[in-house]
């Protein structure tokens, strides 16, 4: 399987930013790492491996991509108001960055978005924030709500990164084509923020598929059952 390594300097960010991508044509997918992890998580964890097949026949193209979790979220040395800054960073790196460059170099209108746990978080936050830039959102053992990282701390910026409050209010119209998988199991830890998800999307008539899977824990071994079953499908 092809690999590539690559140092993306990001002026939202003021620094580089690394990735690893994986094959060489096929539709894009923006894969995010979870809590605190880097841009190799996703090839040291056996996700990319799981997708060997896809990859190599051309279907689908990964990006793995660095966090900046150390910085947002999960800064505890921050106050909340910089913390959600810094969040918002990122987000504009994405969104007027790198997936232009992703768009540009598949030659597609819009991405796909995938990540476990905290990384489902990310590609959901991304996806519904940006519907116009997303087609595929596979969100696996995501949780939704990032109010418990703030200390009560709440703005904007907060609300507009944190999808159980936000997606209640959006228009259902603007998520039609998009195709969205939610992935949890009977002892996933996030089963409840995935049926609560669900529900808000079902209230806005917004199509989704939540996937529950039996007795497995919130873990790899259950991310790479699932990555390559709904890449398998949703095209």
């Amino acid at each position: 399987m092809e690999e590539k390594h690559i140092k993306y300097y990001s002026h939202h960010l003021g620094r580089d930013i690394e990735m690893l991508v994986y094959g060489s044509w096929g539709y894009p997918i923006l894969v995010f790492p979870t809590t605190l992890g880097r841009y190799y998580q996703a090839k040291d964890m056996g996700l990319i491996e799981s997708v060997r097949g896809l990859v190599d026949s051309g279907k689908y193209k990964i990006y793995c991509i660095d966090s900046v979790d150390a910085d947002s979220w999960y800064a505890k040395h921050l106050n909340p108001e910089a913390r959600v800054l810094n969040h918002i960073q990122y987000d504009k790196f994405l969104t007027n960055e790198l997936v232009p460059y992703i768009r540009n170099e598949c030659r597609v209108d819009k991405i796909g978005v995938a990540g476990c746990s905290f990384g489902g978080f990310h590609s959901a936050n991304f996806a519904f924030r940006h519907p116009d830039t997303v087609a595929y959102l596979v969100s696996m053992s995501g949780a939704f709500d990032i109010r418990n990282f703030m200390d009560g701390f709440y703005d904007d910026n907060v609300y507009f990164s944190n999808p159980v409050d936000f997606m209640p209010n959006e228009q259902s119209w603007r998520y039609n084509h998009m195709k969205i998988v939610l992935g949890t199991s009977d002892w996933d830890i996030c089963l409840e923020s995935n049926i609560k998800m669900s529900n808000i999307l079902s209230s806005k008539g917004i199509d989704h598929w939540l996937d529950i899977r039996g007795w497995e824990k919130h873990d790899w071994q259950l991310w790479n059952k699932m990555f390559p079953d709904y890449l398998s499908r949703i095209m």
